[in-house]
């Protein structure tokens, strides 16, 4: 309708109010003609959360809950300060993360970590005030959220390395960054900045020695001078939690390893797999990984080595965004799970979006994601993976799985193109 109109305005030079008429009809049509984004819904905690209490012993989650994209974003409150728990895999790792503080807090509070005049050499939660003041810069420093949509399930869009890394890992580019704030920092610091003691005292509480979470890491970064000054008042026996959004496996390398034999490992596995140096050397360098995702991610692709499993760990260094980030290692051992329940045997290439064939004629996407609704971007992006995923998998069987639900409109909208549930 819009080529047509050209001629139709020669033919019709009659004055602005015809112009104007067309223009607007044109429009119209255009609107009537695509199906519009539908809007956020309106869910609680409550629902969301059915076997986790919204208020413990050093938390409240509030019950309100936004969905402004594909995750849901809870506000989780304590004496440590108020952090957001992007998406429902997120709620669990917050509050393992605020478990471990009140942890810390017990042991200061008991005079574990006490100079002989009593004084604290730990302050834990010392940034409570500007926490709680200044949530979202507090939550800023643990990693921003991905935009409306904003995670892409169609090819990677191929920007230069450059423009998120450098040549020197060890110096983490200024723009990169400043994306995810001075406490997300870069996995090249990371590495650099974590001892034994650290990562000692994270597995007695629990916590990841790599956490962006900035008041966990500055506690535990006290928590490690300390015992490495040998100032532990006493010696004491505690459980050991397991590392939320961990295998064993990884847990025990994450707190096991020296950083830097970690690294080695997790390189050697990237060529295991099939990856290249370079393309290697771009992931590690991509700030957003810390190095407990690095681990998470590889470890995942390696136990099941399908072909495109190189593919997808150069597909996940295309990220600007450390929730986006998440997503790739989230989906990754989402495979590693299949794939133990029923082998893998290839992986579409040069796609965001897991897509899995078990070699049946069939192709499942996997989406760690807890929220999609009907929009013109979701519908372009199954449109194209369904047609690649029969094209280049063979597959004539569509299924999609989803960590979280749909909307009905969603959900019809696939189904329309071939994807069952």
């Amino acid at each position: 309708m819009l080529r047509s109109m050209p001629s139709a305005l020669t033919r019709r030079p009659a004055g602005v109010l015809v112009v104007v008429a067309l223009l607007a009809g044109a429009w119209a049509a255009a609107s009537a003609a695509q199906p519009s984004d539908e809007p956020d819904p309106v869910v609680t905690a409550a629902s969301l959360l059915p076997g986790t209490p919204l208020k413990g012993e050093h938390y409240t989650i509030a019950d309100e809950v936004r969905t402004p994209g594909v995750y849901h974003v809870f506000t989780v409150t304590s004496p440590f300060g108020t952090f957001e728990a992007e998406g429902r895999s997120q709620v669990a790792v917050r509050l393992q993360e605020i478990d471990a503080l009140g942890r810390l807090d017990g042991l200061n509070k008991a005079g574990v970590f006490a100079r002989s005049a009593g004084e604290s050499l730990v302050k834990v939660g010392a940034g409570v005030v500007d926490a709680v003041s200044d949530p979202v810069a507090t939550a800023k420093g643990i990693g921003a959220g991905v935009k409306r949509f904003g995670v892409n399930l169609g090819r990677r869009t191929k920007r230069q390395v450059q423009k998120m890394t450098t040549d020197d890992p060890s110096k983490p580019d200024e723009s990169a960054g400043s994306k995810v704030g001075d406490a997300a920092g870069s996995a090249a610091k990371s590495v650099l900045g974590v001892n034994s003691a650290r990562r000692r005292w994270a597995r007695r509480i629990g916590a990841d020695p790599y956490t962006r979470n900035p008041e966990l890491r500055a506690a535990l970064e006290d928590v490690a001078k300390v015992d490495a000054a040998g100032s532990i008042a006493t010696k004491f026996i505690v459980p050991v939690p397991p590392l939320i959004g961990t295998t064993a496996d990884v847990g025990d390398l994450v707190w096991g390893r020296d950083p830097e034999e970690l690294r080695k490992l997790n390189e050697a596995r990237a060529r295991e797999i099939g990856v290249s140096n370079d393309d290697a050397n771009a992931f590690f360098r991509n700030p957003l990984y810390t190095l407990t995702m690095q681990t998470r991610i590889i470890a995942a692709l390696y136990a099941t080595r399908v072909p495109g499993a190189a593919d997808y760990l150069v597909t996940a260094t295309d990220t600007e965004d450390p929730r986006e980030a998440l997503f790739f290692v989230e989906s990754a051992e989402w495979l590693q799970k299949e794939h133990a329940a029923s082998p893998v045997t290839r992986v579409l290439p040069d796609s965001r979006a897991l897509v899995i064939s078990h070699g049946r004629q069939d192709a499942v996407a996997l989406l760690p994601l807890d929220w999609i609704r009907a929009a013109e971007t979701t519908t372009a992006e199954f449109r194209e993976l369904a047609a690649r995923a029969r094209a280049e998998l063979g597959a004539k069987d569509l299924r999609v799985q989803v960590s979280g639900g749909m909307s009905d409109r969603a959900a019809a909208s696939l189904t329309a193109l071939g994807w069952r549930r």
